[in-house]
């Protein structure tokens, strides 16, 4: 390499350095307006089968191969899932989600955020599960006191059959100082 072509890369680096020193600190990012708060809906759950497990008959059994003689024939589909949230008395989310897979037997995954006005929020989640019941087999009624920034999780937890809400506090990037 020649000297002239050092040089030429030595003062195209520094340029590109200097670039990317000018841009490094703005612009700045501000994931929510002063004074939100935000809800976060996040949950992963299967509805109920669409159909009881019948028993097979004896001669039903006899027709089949004896590598197929399941003593129950069971039904894949799963009911499709209602869920309702309601913050502050207002509707943010209602839907009816189908289940997932070839034959309709997965789980349905729901995210949504909602950005909401800091301090004290109502928050209405309700969730029908089985396509066969009256009703909603599962509500949580809860007021909670955000700060600005603040995030509220809701969750459905499986083992509990219940939502869960809880609160994390966003990382707040440090104050720029004036000058």
């Amino acid at each position: 390499m020649t000297p002239l072509r050092v040089a030429g890369q030595i003062v195209a680096y520094a340029a590109f350095i200097a670039l990317l020193g000018c841009l490094a600190p703005g612009p700045v990012y501000q994931h929510l307006a002063p004074g939100l708060a935000t809800v976060k809906l996040s949950l992963r759950h299967a509805g109920a089968l669409l159909e009881d497990c019948r028993d097979r008959t004896a001669a039903e059994l006899a027709q089949l191969p004896p590598n197929m003689r399941a003593p129950q024939i069971c039904a894949r589909e799963r009911s499709p899932l209602h869920l309702e949230l309601r913050v502050n008395d207002a509707p943010v989310y209602a839907e009816t989600l189908a289940p997932r897979g070839l034959h309709k037997d997965g789980r349905v995954s729901v995210y949504r955020r909602i950005a909401v006005p800091a301090g004290a929020v109502h928050v209405v989640v309700k969730l029908k599960d089985d396509a066969r019941a009256e009703g909603y087999q599962y509500a949580r009624e809860q007021t909670v006191d955000l700060a600005p920034a603040q995030v509220l999780v809701i969750d459905f937890d499986e083992r509990a059959d219940d939502f869960v809400l809880r609160t994390a506090t966003r990382a707040a990037r440090p104050a720029e100082s004036a000058g």
